[in-house]
């Protein structure tokens, strides 16, 4: 089996991807800021299902943790799951602006950097895939975070189409656009989930699931769960504007 290197791997969708691929057998590399949690979880997933987990603690907001997320992923990586990211209480003006800009490596240059590293190899062999995580917020049109995975689903798709003639269905890049899903991730931005209704959350586990589906059949742009694709389809008909509107007020309303 191929190995897969996965960042934000410690907790969330990263802990998801981890424990699904380990059960299907890949090696894996593990990517996070946490050293001592991050060598917790790669030794559960060697001792629960044989594999090898390899643990790189590395911070994507730096440029000695880009760089060395870097160098590894040019190395025998079959799958890599861009996944680290965070969010901001607070709207634009509110946020300093180094955290904004910590927030753009993380989610658009280490994306680009580690793409660029691991699919050389991936083209050299003729097979392999990226799953770059963005997020339902894409779509919308609030502050820096919806504006960096926007980068990110747009990226991802120009790269599939570049690489579609070129590695013949062999190499794949995917964006994966959830919604809500209880992870650590609001109560790490401070964020007041308790108003979201409960059929707005997704289960991570079935986000992996619809992701690794979606990867196989060649889906550029996945979005799991039925009420998500609902959104998706009603924000690419839906004026601007008014788009614009909700995901503000939205937004404000879970700060």
């Amino acid at each position: 089996m191929p190995t897969a290197f996965i960042t934000g791997a410690t907790a969330g969708l990263g802990a998801a991807f981890a424990r699904r691929l380990a059960s299907d057998g890949f090696d894996l590399v593990l990517l996070a800021r946490d050293a001592e949690r991050l060598d917790r979880t790669a030794a559960g997933l060697r001792d629960g299902y044989g594999v090898r987990a390899e643990a790189l603690p590395a911070d994507l907001s730096t440029e000695e943790g880009l760089a060395a997320a870097e160098e590894r992923a040019r190395k025998d990586v079959g799958l890599l799951v861009n996944n680290a990211g965070f969010g901001h209480h607070g709207v634009f003006l509110d946020v300093p602006v180094a955290d904004e800009v910590a927030m753009l490596k993380v989610h658009c240059e280490a994306v680009l950097r580690l793409t660029s590293a691991a699919l050389p190899g991936m083209l050299e062999r003729g097979r392999g895939a990226v799953v770059n995580v963005s997020s339902m917020a894409a779509f919308a049109t609030r502050g820096t975070y919806g504006a960096s995975k926007a980068w990110v689903v747009s990226f991802s798709q120009g790269i599939a189409a570049d690489l579609r003639q070129r590695s013949r269905g062999g190499v794949r890049v995917m964006a994966l656009c959830p919604g809500f899903v209880r992870t650590e991730f609001h109560e790490r931005a401070q964020m007041d989930m308790s108003g979201l209704p409960g059929f707005m959350w997704l289960d991570k586990d079935d986000v992996v699931d619809a992701a690794l589906r979606d990867l196989r059949r060649g889906v550029q742009v996945s979005v799991p769960g039925a009420q998500y694709k609902a959104l998706y389809a009603a924000t690419r008909f839906a004026p601007r504007g008014l788009v614009a509107r909700l995901s503000s007020t939205t937004g404000r309303r879970y700060d």
